[in-house]
């Protein structure tokens, strides 16, 4: 959830800090004290674009910081976003903060690391979704529509992106081979290439030639030398029969000097290592082969080694091998291209047929979801002032794509008497938060976003409908923080926290400050936003507000 949100320097906003609380949180005060600035706050550390003329006049930057605490599936996508940039995160807390200069500049860092804007949107895409006139609402969104029907269904992907997944790679493979003219030349440096390297028979034992050819090189000396190590090890007056020699002695010595009760089994280790030494020495120096034809082969075929290796521009004889399996692999292809191409396509047709198949299956799951999805949030939008408002979920057939072989479409119909439309094509902003708020409060269970804002989704609603919205968006805070900006007392009267921002003037300029209030602050608040006069009639009245909602609890 999101703790903390401090604001330096953006337009009117000197400094303010607010902080929140899980569950509801309603922010309220005079129109103009500056509600809107927090909401702008909100979007710039979620990665909206930012623009110089927010920086509050006569300052060179503003400043924005938020925190937020973390856990369960949220906390480990957060991690995954954050590990691919090499960002530290202790699975807990995120810190994020943003500038933006009078000059135009800007700065972000995550976690204190420096980062970008694009991370801001990754991050906010997953951490909060924000609902209102001046937000880029996701709920117009065809993939957000999508993925809501999704998850109040309950759909399986597994079978879908199986298909989808072998469909891809059937139309990457008969693509490549497509886009490739086999030129006479080319088969020709195949043929030979592939010819020359199968001649010479290249295996992994290859590597070893050199040194094999360099032994050989210099059979005479090696072998001096190796008797010479051999004679000094075991020969007679040899290391080892030296040691032999002294084994009765140090026994002698034992019987005299504690010490020496372990030299014997040390000589003895000694002993068996030397000879062991000198018996691989000798091995090795059997193994020389001082024929002068063995040497001639040896040289032809380091020469011919070398040869292939930068012809190919290969490190050793094991890439030659992978070398030759490449050539002989792209030969085939080729020489065999008409034939591969209808191989390809017949692949092609299949996996299609799979993957509709699949899309068939899962457009079935979503047919069974919409109609109960829409049934649902249509009877949350009667309960929302909506009496006579109709809502629906469209599924269009299409060709096979990465989420199915379906667009999905929110159709809302406000008025009766008239069709229902895309949602995306008539509502307003505030109709469309309202009809999020529906949304949320059906699949709120399902729903991975952390936090939900919603800046004056009551406007131009009163009354009992402006109590219940205020109760559905308290009911959605049971499964996530929601922020809500409000004019609307009832609503207001719901939340869990409440915080009150309000401007005064100092030294000529104004000043916004944010607190939080209780008891009998938070009374007059309620009080100042049920208007009129204050009188013993109104503070009663926001009493009884805040009394419904205690009661309801």
């Amino acid at each position: 959830m999101l703790d903390r949100l401090t604001v330096s320097n953006l337009a009117i906003v000197e400094k303010a800090e607010a902080v929140f609380a899980s569950g509801l949180n309603v922010l309220t005060g005079e129109t103009g004290a500056g509600k809107s600035v927090l909401m702008g706050a909100l979007e710039l550390v979620t990665g909206a674009r930012a623009d110089s003329g927010v920086v509050r006049e006569g300052e060179k930057e503003a400043r924005v910081e938020a925190e937020f605490s973390l856990e369960g599936r949220r906390a480990q996508t957060v991690r995954t976003i954050l590990d691919e940039l090499g960002i530290d995160f202790d699975g807990s807390t995120l810190s994020v903060r943003r500038t933006v200069g009078a000059n135009g500049s800007g700065r972000v860092w995550v976690n204190d690391s420096p980062s970008t804007v694009a991370t801001l949107k990754k991050l906010g895409a997953v951490l909060v979704d924000i609902h209102g006139p001046r937000a880029n609402q996701s709920i117009l969104e065809e993939s957000f529509q999508r993925g809501a029907l999704d998850s109040f269904g309950d759909i399986d992907f597994v079978g879908y992106s199986e298909a989808w997944t072998a469909l891809c790679g059937a139309r990457a493979r008969l693509a490549a081979l497509e886009s490739e003219t086999a030129a006479e030349d080319e088969l020709d440096m195949l043929r030979y290439q592939v010819g020359e390297l199968e001649a010479a028979g290249i295996t992994d034992d290859d590597d070893f030639i050199a040194e094999r050819h360099a032994a050989a090189a210099h059979a005479g000396e090696l072998l001096d030398e190796a008797n010479a190590v051999t004679d000094a090890l075991s020969g007679d007056e040899g290391a080892a029969e030296s040691l032999i020699r002294i084994r009765p002695v140090i026994a002698q010595m034992a019987k005299r000097l504690p010490a020496a009760e372990g030299w014997g089994a040390e000589v003895e280790e000694l002993t068996l290592r030397l000879q062991e030494l000198s018996r691989s020495v000798a091995d090795a120096a059997s193994s020389i082969d001082a024929d002068p034809e063995t040497l001639a082969a040896l040289d032809e075929r380091l020469s011919v080694l070398n040869r292939l290796k930068r012809r190919h521009g290969c490190a050793d004889a094991k890439a030659l091998v992978a070398t030759l399996a490449a050539k002989k692999a792209r030969l085939d292809d080729l020489e065999r291209r008409d034939e591969r191409l209808s191989e390809l396509r017949a692949e092609v047709a299949s996996a299609e047929a799979g993957a509709r198949k699949a899309g068939a299956a899962l457009s079935k799951k979503r047919a069974a979801a919409a109609a109960k999805l829409a049934a649902a949030v249509t009877k949350e939008l009667h309960d929302l002032g909506f009496l006579q408002a109709e809502f629906s979920v469209a599924l269009e057939s299409c060709e096979p794509q990465p989420h199915g072989c379906d667009r999905v479409a929110y159709m809302f119909g406000p008025n009766p008497g008239e069709p229902a439309r895309p949602l995306a094509a008539i509502a307003s902003s505030g109709e469309a938060a309202r009809v999020m708020l529906a949304l949320k409060k059906v699949i709120s269970s399902h729903d991975s976003t952390d936090v939900l804002v919603f800046d004056e989704i009551d406007a131009n609603v009163g009354g009992e409908a402006g109590r219940t919205v205020g109760e559905k968006m308290r009911s959605v805070a049971r499964d996530h923080q929601v922020i809500a900006i409000t004019h609307l007392p009832q609503s207001a009267a719901c939340g869990d926290r409440h915080l009150v921002v309000s401007k005064s003037v100092r030294g000529g300029r104004t000043r916004t400050k944010i607190e939080a209030v209780e008891g009998e602050a938070r009374v007059k608040e309620i009080a100042r936003m049920l208007g009129g006069a204050a009188s013993d009639v109104v503070f009663r009245h926001a009493e009884e507000l805040l009394s419904k909602r205690k009661n309801a609890l």
